[in-house]
């Protein structure tokens, strides 16, 4: 039996764009797929607020805090990706045809030494601050188009 994406609906999940004060932004090495970078991201608990989701995924994946960081703006709508047929079906035991996210812009206001990757349940191997230009390129093809959303969406802030 095919699974069919189109009757499958879209996970609801917050991606976080933290900037340093040189308009730099953070992405890690995801511990599942090396060489694939990513931003911070995550799905919303039920009854949580998207504000709620993002400063705690904020947290889980990167250990940082939420008074080290101001919210500068977010996303003026839901942005959408379907997984490639290759994660169908395997990804989130396998309810969602992919995710429709709100971002927020993060501003780190603080040191590096205020991020840690090493969770209880770590999604990255390492970490970087990337250029917005080089962020794209990193990403995992599927996730292209919502980085340039994301990347144009906040530009002026960055």
């Amino acid at each position: 039996m095919t699974l069919d994406p189109n009757t499958l609906p879209y996970r609801p999940c917050v991606g976080v764009m933290l900037a340093n004060k040189a308009g730099q932004i953070f992405v890690g090495e995801r511990i599942d797929t090396p060489g694939a970078w990513q931003m911070p991201q995550g799905g919303i608990d039920k009854g949580e607020a998207p504000r709620d989701a993002a400063l705690r995924e904020l947290w889980e994946e990167t250990g940082v805090n939420p008074e080290h960081v101001t919210v500068q703006a977010e996303t003026t709508d839901w942005l959408t990706y379907d997984l490639p047929d290759h994660l169908l079906g395997k990804v989130w035991k396998g309810k969602y045809r992919g995710q429709k996210q709100l971002w927020f812009l993060l501003r780190f206001n603080s040191t590096d030494d205020k991020i840690s990757i090493a969770s209880e349940h770590p999604e990255f191997a390492q970490w970087k601050w990337s250029n917005p230009t080089d962020l794209v390129a990193e990403i995992v093809p599927f996730k292209k188009d919502i980085y340039d959303a994301v990347i144009q969406e906040f530009a002026a802030h960055l």
